[in-house]
């Protein structure tokens, strides 16, 4: 087998070019499909983890029911049982308690209806951008059971302005209308046109008085240690909740909350893989033009050595070996350029300006394109690579093994 090797390894440098060319496409294949993969994935996951991190959070717990028909009477107590389920679970960061109902905000003749949502400011810092997109004023503080964040277009729709106060009435969970003054302490711009002219953030706490729901909220998001993390944490977290004997409670992760960003990712997924197909397909043909050649040109000299006596297993494992010297030096190189190419964008990120930058901004998205520097990714892109390289020589190696010595020697 020794002999083979050094057979194997000799006989690719004996077309120096064709060789040098192949191992070129091969390194160029894989260091675009390292490349593509890693900032492809590396920015789906950054653009994601801003998105959930901006609002819905990478797992909610809600009582069964409220993602499809949400309402104050799907409530539960907290902290109590819930906190107990989420302590002391590996990969979470921290959790906070939410309440989302629909109101109506007055300021002198002005009204307009509003999304309420009742947080937890100090627990939010951990888990949410809210701080992110203030665009006026300040986020209210944990002590701020009088404050309210409000959206930049609701505050204009409002002829309002910073530290004036308005009125908030909404239907408590008793079903009376509850109303109370809150004082405008900022303007938060999430970037969608309904959000920016509804919503608004006030202490959960003074929610819960508003609404009548001491001591009960209706969401909590849990916050992981990234999105590698949430499917984990997700089956520890239920489990736990029905070991407290909680089976009226469950818990969602960021695509079910979230489920048309989950679908825009799947179809940037289909894309990228239209085009890595695409790509390997083409080398995949190119290294089986190659090798179908360079045995060709050797049919004589395959005739005679399989006249003198060799075995044509022997020479399928001789072509087979040279077939894999040559896919393994394209691949190291490229592997290794295109690493290299992630780590160098990973730590210099691709910032998008312009109109460009502004609308993923707008939308929640990273304006940028940085890599995963995950070393599963060249792995998986070389290894793929690779196994196309081995594929596409099997046509050639059946030309090999079924050559017989009297026609090899005669083809010319």
């Amino acid at each position: 087998m020794s002999m083979l090797f050094k057979l194997g390894w000799r006989n690719i440098w004996r077309n120096k070019r064709r060789s040098i060319l192949t191992i070129l496409a091969i390194a160029f294949a894989t260091f675009l499909t390292v490349a593509f993969e890693g900032m492809t994935i590396g920015t789906w996951e950054y653009s994601v983890s801003n998105s959930v991190e901006l609002f819905s959070g990478y797992l909610q717990i809600q009582k069964q029911g409220f993602q499809e028909n949400p309402s104050l009477n799907k409530n539960f107590a907290f902290p109590g049982k819930v906190a107990d389920c989420i302590n002391n679970v590996p990969n979470i960061i921290g959790f906070a308690p939410r309440i989302q109902t629909d109101g109506l905000i007055s300021f002198r003749d002005n009204s307009s209806g509003t999304a309420i949502i009742g947080i937890d400011p100090q627990a939010e810092v951990k888990l949410s951008r809210f701080q992110d997109r203030i665009r006026k004023g300040r986020m209210i503080r944990q002590d701020g059971l009088d404050e309210m964040v409000v959206g930049i277009t609701l505050l204009k729709n409002l002829s309002a302005e910073i530290g004036d106060t308005v009125v908030l009435l909404a239907q408590g969970y008793d079903g009376v209308m509850g109303n109370q003054k809150f004082q405008v302490v900022g303007a938060m711009k999430f970037g969608t046109a309904e959000i920016d002219a509804t919503m608004i953030l006030l202490h959960y706490q003074a929610a819960q008085e508003l609404l009548a729901m001491n001591g009960l909220v209706n969401i909590v998001v849990i916050g992981t240690q990234g999105l590698q993390m949430v499917e984990n944490v997700h089956d520890t977290v239920q489990e736990s909740l029905q070991r407290h004997g909680l089976n009226h409670l469950s818990i969602l992760t960021w695509s079910e909350v979230m489920p048309e960003l989950k679908q825009g990712m799947d179809l940037d997924k289909i894309n990228h893989s239209i085009f890595m197909a695409i790509l390997v397909i083409v080398v995949a043909f190119g290294v089986m033009n190659t090798v179908l050649m360079s045995i060709t040109e050797r049919f004589r000299e395959f005739g005679i050595t399989l006249a003198l006596g060799m075995q044509s297993s022997g020479l399928v494992k001789l072509v087979l070996i040279e077939t894999i010297f040559i896919s393994l030096v394209g691949i190291a190189i490229g592997g290794i350029i295109g690493h290299c190419v992630n780590l160098y964008f990973y730590y210099h990120p691709i910032l998008l300006g312009g109109n460009v930058g502004q609308l993923y901004e707008e939308y929640g998205f990273l304006p940028m394109i940085i890599p995963t520097i995950r070393l599963s990714v060249p792995f998986i892109a070389t290894g793929l690579i690779f196994l196309l390289c081995c594929l596409a020589s099997l046509y050639p190696l059946y030309r090999v093994q079924n050559l017989e010595p009297l026609k090899g020697i005669r083809h010319t």
